[in-house]
């Protein structure tokens, strides 16, 4: 295979060295009249940081008081009944707001058979502050797998 020629494209290419790039300007390097415009542009500059500054508040409240909409709750609801119980989940049954807070059903695998038809399965109730943080949880009911939905009756 014959060698590659350089071209004089590709010895420019070869030839540069790399540039540097400055964020600012060093102190004191302006020309007769650039001082003004400089002034000017740290005034700017100053509006602009006390403009983030304000938005960076605003996002802080947010993340102290985050607000639960369903998604976030079920999702909420199903993490604080899987560590409590140390069980699988197998979903999301309800998600409904109460109050200041929500309600959330998750049903969980309590008992594993052959056939999976045999597994008895538990519906627990998380009660959540509008936060997400568990108030309380409590077990309604259980029931094998393949028995159907009694619906409010089983309670």
């Amino acid at each position: 295979m014959p060698a590659r020629r350089r071209t004089r494209d590709t010895r420019e290419a070869d030839d540069v060295e790399p540039v540097e790039e400055y964020d600012e300007e060093p102190a004191g390097q302006y020309e007769d009249g650039d001082e003004e415009d400089a002034d000017e542009n740290d005034d700017q500059d100053a509006d602009l940081d006390d403009y983030e500054d304000e938005e960076d508040e605003d996002e802080d409240e947010d993340e102290a008081h985050p607000r639960l909409n369903a998604m976030t709750a079920g999702a909420a609801g199903l993490r604080h009944i899987t560590e409590l119980t140390s069980r699988p989940a197998q979903g999301v049954t309800l998600v409904k707001p109460e109050g200041e807070g929500w309600l959330v059903g998750v049903e969980v695998v309590e008992d594993r058979r052959i056939p999976s038809s045999g597994d008895i399965l538990a519906l627990y109730e998380a009660e959540l502050d509008e936060e997400g943080n568990l108030r309380s949880y409590r077990r309604l009911r259980r029931y094998r797998r393949g028995s159907g939905d009694l619906g409010e009756a089983a309670r």
